[in-house]
């Protein structure tokens, strides 16, 4: 039984199960408060190819998921506790699909009175699969009759061997438009002339009909296209008389409605009903073309699959028919984004993919960002304003694969990582073999181990003022030295930290020692400011601003000497929540700043309303300088916005004194990197400040240190 299962008394769930095991269908019971099912029997288990107790405690809608299932499971989530009995399908343990009749019955417990509440429901699964064979055979057998009917029902004409008219029905006349007189006075030529006239191709029409006369005893049947637009299906067949060919007996049917019709189910067969994109079947067929295409002539295409976040609060609060004219918005923003090759689908509720004809990561990445922006654009319900955001998974074929099938599912891999992550973001596929799922496994231990074991260190970044060459703060910078392989990267180790959870006990870890770590050097005398950068499912832990406060006063340094580093994704992901926790670390006197600045999504409004008060400029912008217009151009950017917002801007990942002084010259207030010094170790770090402290000029500043580029 799994963990979260609904636990039952113990004379309850024995009672359930002899009751279950007594049905010699498929049955399990499922609690209405939780939604999960609590017993199940052996019939179940086998359709499932599970046992009975791993059954126990998975989702209701798991196990029976249709429209009407979940739509059922969620009325009786909000107290509606009725009767469904219907047919529905579901899958076999082998991948078949079953046609069932389903049941599902509220049951109260024996004890209870009988208004009381039903507490459970009783699902049971009849196999129909015999049944429905059956029907299909039955139907198999009179759409043969029904066929042969319909040469009744169509228009008829009934020649002789020579093409004179013997007999005909009104609805002959009026296919062909024909007068009927034409046809009551037996005018063969003229009943001749006026179909040859109807027909689109009458040269061969004519030449068919010789043919035919010919042929006495042939049936054929062909399709003919009159003038009007009608398509005519006809169907020829030797009339017999005492067991010797007399004639013929010409059928026509008009498919004009029929293929109408057909092409408008394919239309919609190959659509979304609500916002008229292209569905999952018509993303197969384009992807089929783009992965044929590649084989011909190289390249690659990529596939998003974006998720509007939280979207069910839309729906829940505003009402479905909003939910629906903002998934029509949204439609339309995310088309605004694409270029006329590429195919935008729905695949079902707030879930859409993008399909981009030869695109590589680099512009499929683009293409994310941009959807991030547009969709992160402010929506309106009768004047009141909300935001949306989503999350998106990216994979590129032929690399990740050349199928619907296999670039949407790690597409959507990718994507539930960002939601994990944070929301409001993309990610690329990253392709992972068995041996990295065992690293990860491996890892993840030796990391849980390392804390324990106390093998995790900080080393601490000096941040330098560009105006005077002060050391003005420093970043704790995590390290790790495993006794087995050595000195481990953060790159390796923390993404793994991340996504097991474990970042938030080493978070906690890192927020306790660099506070320690800074309360010694302020009663040394030394009060300088220790940024730590906080983890996004740190930052979301309900108590993280009360543990800061807490590791705070039992250090006793003062909060303006800690400084928190946020990624953009924190603050993105659920603004009102983000806004309200910063405010109380504000509160606390602690410094904010958002870290690697412009590698995300930030929007000016989040900004003006966060407590912020500095932004880093992520080392990717910095690398280029001063040579690389682009990096330029968006440092400078981001200095010009700073100001705008009385915020001070760092720059990470300073290596060359060209670099330095661009920053300089551009506004910049302070820099670190390899062009002061590398991360160092806390006494190594404690030496330079007092080092500075025994340089400093008059007025007890600082005088400016020499720079040097400081390899290895």
């Amino acid at each position: 039984m799994k963990a979260d299962a609904p636990a039952l008394l113990a004379g309850e769930a024995g009672a359930w199960a002899a009751l279950l095991d007594g049905l010699p269908e498929a049955a399990w019971m499922v609690d209405l408060e939780a939604l999960r099912v609590v017993a199940a029997n052996a019939a179940a288990a086998s359709l499932f190819g599970r046992t009975a107790e791993s059954l126990v405690g998975e989702a209701a809608t798991q196990l029976a998921g249709s429209p009407e299932d979940l739509a059922y499971w969620a009325d009786a989530a909000a107290g509606e506790r009725g009767q469904l009995q219907s047919d529905t399908v579901v899958a076999t343990a082998d991948g078949r699909a079953l046609h069932v009749s389903r049941s599902i019955r509220p049951i109260a417990w024996a004890g209870t009175t009988a208004a009381a509440t039903p507490l459970h429901a009783l699902v049971v699964l009849f196999d129909r699969s015999a049944e429905r064979r059956a029907e299909n055979e039955r139907e198999l057998l009179l759409g043969e009759l029904q066929s042969t009917l319909e040469a009744t029902a169509d228009g008829i004409l009934v020649t002789d061997l020579a093409g004179r008219v013997r007999a005909f029905n009104r609805r002959f006349a009026e296919i062909w438009a024909m007068p009927l007189a034409l046809l009551q006075e037996r005018d063969d030529a003229g009943v001749l002339a006026w179909m040859v006239r109807s027909v689109v191709d009458a040269k061969s029409y004519e030449s068919r009909l010789h043919a035919l006369r010919d042929a006495a005893m042939v049936t054929a049947s062909d399709r003919i296209e009159l003038h009007s637009g009608q398509v005519l299906d006809r169907v020829t067949r030797p009339l017999f008389l005492g067991g010797s060919p007399q004639g013929r007996v010409y059928s026509f049917r008009d498919l004009s409605e029929r293929i109408a019709a057909q092409e408008r189910i394919d239309v919609l067969s190959r659509s979304d009903a609500l916002t008229g994109l292209a569905n999952r079947a018509r993303l197969a067929e384009r992807v089929s073309e783009a992965a044929a295409a590649v084989r011909r002539a190289g390249g690659g295409f990529a596939l998003l699959v974006v998720d509007l976040d939280r979207f069910r609060r839309i729906n829940d609060s505003l009402g479905q028919d909003t939910g629906d004219r903002v998934l029509l918005d949204v439609a339309q923003r995310i088309q605004g984004c694409l270029r006329q090759e590429d195919t935008l689908a729905r695949l079902g509720g707030d879930q859409f993919a993008l399909l981009l004809g030869r695109a590589d990561a680099p512009a499929a990445e683009a293409t994310a960002r941009r959807v991030l922006q547009v969709v992160a654009q402010p929506f309106d319900n009768d004047g009141v304003p909300f935001t949306l955001t989503c999350s998106i998974g990216i994979a590129l074929a032929p690399s990740h694969g050349s199928t619907l099938n296999d670039l949407a599912r790690h597409a959507d891999t990718a994507m539930r990582a960002v939601k994990a992550d944070g929301r409001a973001n993309f990610r690329l596929h990253q392709l992972r073999t068995e041996v990295d799922r065992r690293q990860h496994i491996r890892l993840d231990h030796a990391m849980r181990q390392a804390l324990v074991s106390n093998r995790f260190r900080l080393h601490y970044q000096p941040q330098v003022s560009l105006a005077d060459g002060r050391i003005v703060g420093a970043e704790a910078l995590l390290r790790w030295r495993d006794p087995e392989h050595g000195d481990m990267s953060p790159v390796q180790f923390i993404p793994v930290a991340e996504d097991s959870g474990f970042i938030v006990a080493l978070g906690d870890w890192v927020l306790t020692q660099a506070v320690r770590q800074a309360a010694l050097w302020h009663q040394r005398g030394h009060a300088v400011p220790v940024s730590i950068n906080v983890s996004a499912l740190q930052f979301r832990q309900s108590s993280f601003a009360d543990r800061v406060g807490s590791v705070l006063a039992v250090s006793g340094l003062p909060a303006q000497l800690l400084e928190l580093e946020l990624t953009e994704s924190i603050l993105v992901h659920d603004a009102d929540e983000a806004l309200q926790r910063l405010h109380a670390l504000a509160a606390l006197g602690v410094r904010l700043s958002i870290d690697d600045f412009g590698t995300g999504y930030s929007s000016l409004a989040y900004l003006k309303r966060f407590p912020i008060g500095k932004l880093k400029i992520d080392r990717s912008f910095v690398a280029g300088l001063p040579a690389d217009g682009s990096d330029a151009g968006i440092v400078c950017a981001i200095v010009q916005m700073a100001r705008a917002l009385g915020m001070t801007v760092i720059a990470e990942g300073v290596e060359t004194e060209a670099q330095r002084q661009f920053l300089h010259d551009a506004g910049c207030d302070e820099f670190q990197g390899w062009l002061f010094a590398p991360a160092l170790d806390s006494l190594s770090f404690e030496q330079r400040l007092v080092t500075a402290a025994a340089g400093a000029g008059p007025g007890g500043v600082a005088a400016p240190p020499r720079i040097r580029l400081i390899r290895g």
